[in-house]
């Protein structure tokens, strides 16, 4: 799947509070990857823990859940203790989520499971309120709350929020739309228990790289890449620039337009959609271009795919 993304702002680093000196460079060789071809070594981001960690150095890798078992294999925990990755930010920002793709000198963040919580609740409207997205390795999470919601009435449900479980079916290992659609069709005026997983919270320490680390003695500028790595569906993984402004509206427009009608979040979704409909002259066009795609598992309405195809002219126009 695609990974990564440029023009993410800079990276800048909160104080350091007082923490032991470790061998930094020891750690960061040890979190290198050199033996899988020359593209993937010659590729290597900076990392942390969110809740605070030494500065590991992750390569070679070419999609989510490989640079899942490189960040796991740096700090010595299983990769299914990730619930998901921001950029540039230690922080639970949504708008920094980790997602399709990561620009070239982005410093990546991984937030791991914290505190399990269960709550009850009583479905007295038709939308519960929130915008679902999943980090691409099996995990569905809380991407955003609508104010004056249901849930955004209960002040233990946070963004950030891995959904594990709807009453007794775990959500292990469904992408972000099932999990979705199994709260959309919770019939109003049920109770029903969620069982959901906060990212770990802890104070945070030992963030950037040190003054002494030995690729410290040019300035970093996290965040800054003009070309961006990308992981593709069939797992290849290509360097490449990133869309120009007009494209970059389009896939933003795309992508609320799936939020309100599916509740879900995905930029990369949006992307490829964007890109499916180069060329493409009419919505009949787009809905079989769709339907000949991975993208037919979603079933999309009719409705959707004339609201999509009118985004998509509006913007190529200039409407938008």
């Amino acid at each position: 799947m695609s990974l990564f993304k440029k023009k993410a702002p800079k990276y800048s680093a909160p104080p350091v509070p007082p923490s032991p000196v470790e061998d930094l460079q020891n750690h960061q060789s040890n979190c290198v990857d050199n033996n899988n071809g020359a593209q993937k070594s010659q590729l290597v981001f900076h990392c942390q823990q969110a809740q605070g960690s030494p500065l590991g150095l992750i390569s070679g890798f070419s999609n989510v859940k490989e640079l899942y078992q490189k960040i796991a294999e740096c700090y010595d925990f299983a990769p299914e203790d990730i619930l998901f990755c921001t950029l540039n930010t230690h922080k639970v920002d949504m708008k920094k989520l980790l997602g399709g793709q990561i620009g070239l000198e982005d410093f990546i963040f991984a937030h791991r499971k914290g505190r399990p919580k269960e709550i009850e609740i009583v479905k007295t409207e038709d939308a519960l309120g929130l915008t679902i997205t999943d980090n691409g390795a099996g995990y569905a999470f809380i991407k955003r709350i609508k104010e004056g919601s249901i849930v955004a009435r209960i002040p233990h449900i946070e963004v950030g929020d891995h959904i594990e479980r709807l009453n007794e079916e775990n959500m292990v290992g469904k992408r972000h739309y099932e999990v979705a659609k199994l709260l959309k069709d919770i019939p109003k005026g049920t109770t029903f228990t969620i069982r959901l997983v906060e990212p770990l919270k802890s104070g945070f320490g030992s963030i950037g790289p040190k003054s002494g680390s030995a690729r410290s003695s040019k300035k970093q500028n996290y965040g800054s890449g003009k070309e961006t790595l990308r992981f593709k569906a069939n797992g290849q993984a290509t360097i490449e620039n990133e869309h120009d402004e007009k494209s970059q509206a389009g896939i933003d427009k795309i992508n609320s337009l799936l939020e309100s009608f599916m509740g879900i979040n995905d930029t990369e979704l949006a992307t490829q959609m964007w890109d499916l409909a180069d060329k493409k002259i009419n919505s009949m066009q787009l809905a079989e271009a769709i339907d000949n795609s991975d993208l037919q598992e979603f079933g999309f309405t009719d409705e959707f795919i004339i609201e999509l195809w009118g985004v998509i002219t509006d913007i190529r126009s200039g409407r938008l």
